[in-house]
């Protein structure tokens, strides 16, 4: 694709936006809206292994199925002599990972609201039989407004379906992956989606996640046999009522851990709801250690 092109007699591209393994991002404008568009479509050489192919059209068709306001929006889907393409909204706004490398943590209170919106957003992407597979602060944009949208449904894929392979069973990005899938026990599923949602708010409160080595294979080994820290460890502030909700979302049995986002969503809304939790316990904590 070159800079002016038109695609469909409809999209005009603009610029490149990002380039990945299988797929090219660019800036359009819709000529019939008048308004600018992001557009996702597959390069030649990826189209020549069909998995690469099935993996692109499984993911417009997983994120096309959804439609809320902390999800990227798809526009419309497409092909473009001979190569699958996505339209979808043009997201303004930093990645939560961007924001963290110039603000290092978010607060408490910030890091409710941002998970609150996000576990929304994977709730009903669930509630349509979409699993993410990829929850991380990358994948995460942060508006200028505050609002949360969840993006890049790249290697999601409808729960129960019979197209996954065993060999696709272990994707996604280690320092976010459930210990039964680093292990290949299980399929992805709710649980580990939600396990990725605790490690995301882990991040959120301390700027960093809780395992981290050069090697990938480490990282997942320490998922699987590693106790899990907790966030005090590398903020002391933490509060002890979102210290529970990460360490229930992240623990090493999925049967163990919030049986949805909307489990997640119930704990994280009732701070929201009586910010004095916090401030309740800060205050305890402060005229505990005083006396001591």
């Amino acid at each position: 694709m070159k800079l002016g092109d038109i695609i469909d007699e409809r999209y005009k591209i603009k610029t490149i936006l990002g380039e990945g393994g299988m797929a090219i991002v660019y800036a359009a404008e819709d000529l019939i809206s008048k308004k600018d568009v992001a557009i996702k479509i597959i390069k030649e050489e990826t189209m020549k292994n069909p998995v690469n192919l099935t993996r692109f059209e499984r993911e417009a068709r997983a994120a096309a199925s959804l439609n809320h306001q902390n999800i990227v929006r798809v526009i419309n889907l497409g092909t473009h002599e001979g190569r699958p393409y996505m339209v979808t909204e043009l997201v303004k706004g930093q990645t939560l990972k961007e924001a963290l490398n110039v603000r290092g943590k978010f607060s408490s209170m910030e890091a409710c609201d941002i998970m609150y919106q996000l576990c929304s957003a994977v709730l009903h992407a669930h509630e349509h039989g979409v699993i993410h597979r990829d929850i991380k602060p990358q994948n995460v944009f942060i508006m200028a407004d505050g609002t949360i949208k969840l993006g890049d449904f790249g290697i999601a894929t409808f729960q129960h379906d019979a197209r996954i392979t065993r060999s696709e069973v272990v994707v996604g990005s280690v320092h976010y992956l459930a210990p039964e899938i680093s292990k290949g026990e299980s399929q992805a599923s709710p649980q580990s989606d939600v396990y990725a949602l605790g490690i995301t708010f882990f991040e959120l409160i301390t700027g960093r996640v809780p395992f981290d080595d050069e090697s990938a294979v480490t990282v997942a080994l320490k998922h699987i046999k590693e106790k899990f820290p907790s966030p005090k460890k590398y903020n002391p502030k933490t509060p002890a009522v979102i210290e529970k909700i990460i360490e229930k979302a992240c623990r090493k049995d999925p049967s163990d851990r919030y049986q949805s986002a909307f489990e997640m969503r119930v704990d994280i809304e009732r701070i929201l709801r009586n910010p004095s939790i916090i401030q309740k316990q800060s205050f305890f904590k402060r005229l505990f250690s005083h006396k001591k």
